[in-house]
This record gives C-alpha cells, sequence and structure tokens, in this order.
C-alpha cells in the first residue's frame, strides 16, 4: 500500500517560511519588502538618520535568545526624526552607497 504525501497548499502557512503569521513585511507594497522599528542614534546629516534595530535570535546550540543590534541609515525627507525617536522604517531601492531604508512614521517622540 502506497502513502501518500500532502504537498503544502498556497494558502497554508508553514512554519519557518517567508509566508509566516510573525513576518513583518508589507505585502501590499512592490514584492516583500521589510518593516523595521528602532531608536534614532544619530541624525546629524541632512535627510539621514541612524536607526539602531534589534533583533532577537535564537542560539542554535544553548537555545538562549540573544538579542543583536545594527545600525542602518534611513532615508529622512523632512528631517522630521530626531535622538532617541522610536520610528518606523520600511526597505526600499538603493537612495545611496549606504542608504536602503525610509523613514515611514515617527511612533513616539523622545522626551
Amino acid at each position: 500500500m502506497a502513502t501518500t504525501k500532502k504537498e503544502a497548499s498556497a494558502t497554508e502557512v508553514v512554519p519557518g517560511h517567508e509566508s509566516a503569521e510573525h513576518d513583518v513585511r508589507d505585502a501590499d507594497a512592490r514584492g516583500y519588502r521589510k518593516a523595521r522599528r528602532g531608536y534614532v542614534v544619530s541624525d546629524k546629516m541632512d535627510k539621514t538618520i541612524v536607526v539602531e534595530v534589534e533583533d532577537r535570535v535564537k542560539h542554535p546550540l544553548y537555545g538562549k535568545v540573544i538579542r543583536r543590534t545594527s545600525k542602518v541609515k534611513a532615508h529622512d525627507e523632512n528631517n522630521t526624526a530626531g535622538i532617541g525617536d522610536l520610528v518606523l522604517i520600511n526597505e526600499t531601492r538603493p537612495l545611496s552607497a549606504t542608504k536602503r531604508w525610509r523613514l515611514v512614521e515617527i511612533l513616539e517622540k523622545a522626551k
């Protein structure tokens, strides 16, 4: 008696796949563009902010959740964000040699 494998349909959510529920990418935009939240650590450049983004990953061997941070440059057209602001940024086309993110909104102003 032969057993058949059940194939994953297009609408079924596969754990650990790009279509997982925890994915924060914007499906309405062209393709899948990542969205990140982070704190502004520098606003000294004109129309550019440096945002520190935190990523939590599980250690492959020990299982401890590790906080990894990375700094990305984001385009701020109106120079509205300041140091300490919590912001939402979206991935976009390359705007300069190091800028690939764009400021979407300021979620919380610094005190």
